[in-house]
């Protein structure tokens, strides 16, 4: 009887299950892979410890959390997305027509793909807080300053001309850089095309008030002070040739429009032919300020857009214009566009020359989807963003981005509405990804 309660007891114990701490041990070491590796040359991997066989560098030890159920980032299959050309923030992963204007749906960019995952390990979990940011949209607006020089309006410049063979008598405009009102006197003219003129409008004159019901007297009339209004002669002129009944010797040229003297052509003495300018004249009460726009900021400027304006010459002072006309060549030389602006001058205060700086506020018409500065990694060859996936799973994002302003930039493609996106830590989940060899290379 003994030795039968014997042999129950060890075959009690023989089935009996193992230990809980048993078990569990087993468990958690089937969740980590241990090896060595040199941090030199990440491609020795050894199970042992030692020396790096290249460098002899001692091995640094590096343990590995295993994924044993398969995760959702790997197991979701990648989708294509398709977009409304008209909008392209109206997503679909099927393919048909856009809602809004029944056009078909184009496929995104294919090859903005995940380029690189990263699984956390728990000491690293434990060490490192990423602050993420839910991808939105956003009214993106941006200031730009640019250097503004003044120039003379061309549409400002005038000239008073010779309206008729002659030769200059008498010269009233001192030099250049005087200033001429509309109906100033500027020279006496000796003309003997101008004096014949003079007197054949007298003798019209004469026949005509003679004899008004005569329409041949009339129309000579009429054409003789046609002719001498347009060689320059005035009203006044006129009707005091007909109290005097005389044309002088010398005939007064009056200047017919308003400017400062540029060029003075006129002496006395000289002839001029018709066509040839006496004074050459700049109009400063509206003055053109030119402006070079940088290249990456060419496609944002436009006519219309509103400019203020600052002056070294007078510090406080604002002008306003508006664009009115942008250069449709960029300088290859600068790499700049250069736009302009009108300012009204009326008050004589700017000169030609001056320079200043001018602020145009510059806002995009769209919404786009938008992210911080920070959290994309430029590769040079790319452009690319950390997403949170989940607690401990992140992965890498090639992107397509556009316009950037105030520390937040504009996303093509890439990304969608509310993605999580890191903006502090991504620098070491890309360390991370390179340290393991986590990037797929882009072609």
């Amino acid at each position: 009887m003994k030795i039968l309660n014997v042999l129950l007891l060890f075959l009690f114990i023989g089935c009996s299950p193992e230990p809980a701490t048993d078990k569990g041990e087993k468990h958690e070491h089937s969740k980590t892979e241990t090896y060595y590796t040199c941090s030199m040359h990440p491609q020795i991997r050894q199970e042992e410890p030692g020396n790096c066989p290249i460098c002899g560098m001692g091995l640094t030890k590096i343990v590995i959390e295993k994924d044993e159920e398969k995760s959702e980032l790997d197991s979701t299959p990648a989708s294509s997305i398709y977009y409304c050309e008209a909008d392209p923030s109206v997503t679909s992963e099927a393919p048909g027509e856009c809602p809004l204007d029944g056009s078909p749906m184009l496929l995104k960019n294919p090859s903005l793909d995940t380029v690189a995952r990263v699984k956390l390990r728990e000491a690293q979990v434990d060490h490192f807080r990423a602050d993420v940011f839910e991808v939105t949209k956003m009214t993106m607006q941006k200031n730009i300053r640019l250097l503004g020089r003044v120039l003379k309006s061309e549409q400002k410049e005038s000239n008073i001309p010779a309206r008729v063979p002659g030769r200059v008598e008498e010269v009233f405009v001192k030099s250049t850089g005087a200033f001429i009102k509309k109906g100033d006197l500027v020279l006496k003219l000796y003309s003997p095309e101008l004096l014949t003129g003079g007197e054949e409008y007298l003798i019209a004159r004469k026949n005509y008030f003679s004899n008004k019901r005569n329409k041949t007297f009339k129309e000579l009339y009429e054409q003789s002070i046609q002719r001498l209004k347009l060689w320059g002669v005035t009203e006044e002129q006129l009707e005091n040739w007909a109290k005097q009944n005389a044309v002088p010797r010398n005939i007064s040229i009056y200047s017919p429009v308003t400017g400062i003297v540029e060029k003075k052509n006129a002496v006395s003495g000289k002839y001029f032919k018709v066509g040839e300018s006496f004074f050459d004249l700049v109009d400063l009460s509206s003055l053109w300020v030119e402006m070079d726009v940088y290249e990456h900021d060419s496609g944002l400027v436009a006519t219309g857009q509103m400019v203020e304006f600052e002056f070294s010459a007078y510090p406080g002072e604002k002008w306003k214009g508006v664009i009115d006309f942008i250069n449709p060549v960029l300088d290859e030389k600068t790499r700049t566009l250069k736009v302009r602006a009108t300012l009204d001058n009326t008050n004589g205060k700017l000169k030609p020359g001056m320079v200043g700086t001018a602020s145009v506020q510059l806002k995009l018409d769209e919404m786009p989807l938008v992210i911080p500065r920070t959290a994309i990694v430029d590769t040079g060859k790319r452009k690319v963003v950390w997403l949170q996936k989940a607690p401990k799973k992140y992965e890498a994002q090639e992107i397509l981005t556009g316009f950037e302003s105030e520390g937040y930039v504009e996303v093509k493609e890439g990304l969608k509405l509310g993605d999580q996106v890191v903006i502090d830590g991504n620098f070491l989940l890309d360390a991370q990804a390179q340290l393991f060899g986590g990037y797929e290379e882009k072609n």
